[in-house]
């Protein structure tokens, strides 16, 4: 069982701005290319920040507007200032968030919530911009056929990790989410199958309807 990485959904034709990139063209790559955002590298080829459609519209934001029936904004003095920019580097958002192509979902995911980002530069070991990652790439997981699902839980979790027959537990999978039937020896094996179930890429719920032979305390005796 593996998670699939980002080199598995990453866009690996990336679009690409340039420090000295002026506000216009910026504009025209994101219409022209149907995207949201561009990663801006140096002479290297390594990512130093990204300009997407947010910090663009700061330069529209700012503008005065008299007849205005929203009051207008305030403005942090580095607001100000991006929305005055005209180049790549001067509106970018810096330094760029990246993630590694062996990275997994899970990964990229926590970073991209962690940072509150909607998108990743890819980067080699030499820190050079080799795809992009979105969170609707990172959402393909969820794309996946039920009988891959249940092939990878039936043959990856159940048969190979935990050692289990296939008529121990059945499986179904529908729309993602996972019904598991049948009986185990202990009780403590219940919630590690379920948890590993989880973390099967593409998997939505899982249900699990698993009775066992044997019971396992978890309180030691006394005296031991």
């Amino acid at each position: 069982m593996r998670h699939r990485t980002v080199a598995d959904l990453m866009t690996r034709v990336v679009v690409r701005a340039r420090r000295d990139t002026p506000f216009k063209e910026i504009v025209e790559l994101l219409a022209e290319n149907d995207i949201t955002a561009v990663p801006v590298v140096d002479e290297m080829d390594h990512p130093v920040g990204v300009v997407s459609e947010a910090d663009l519209l700061r330069k529209c934001s700012a503008q005065n507007d008299p007849s205005s029936r929203a009051p207008l904004p305030h403005l942090e003095a580095w607001e100000r200032a991006k929305a005055e920019g005209a180049t790549a580097e001067e509106l970018m958002s810096a330094p760029a968030v990246c993630a590694g192509p062996e990275w997994t979902v899970v990964e990229a995911a926590r970073l991209m919530a962690l940072r509150n980002v909607k998108r990743l530069p890819v980067v080699d070991d030499a820190d050079r911009l080799k795809g992009i990652v979105s969170r609707s790439d990172l959402l393909r997981i969820f794309l996946r056929r039920d009988d891959a699902i249940r092939d990878e839980i039936t043959q990856d979790v159940l048969e190979r990790t935990l050692c289990l027959a296939p008529a121990d537990v059945a499986v179904q999978v529908h729309a993602g989410k996972v019904t598991l039937e049948g009986t185990v020896e202990s009780n403590s094996l219940v919630p590690v199958i379920e948890r590993l179930c989880r973390n099967v890429d593409g998997v939505v719920s899982v249900s699990a309807h698993i009775g066992h032979r044997f019971h396992t305390s978890s309180t030691a005796p006394a005296g031991k």
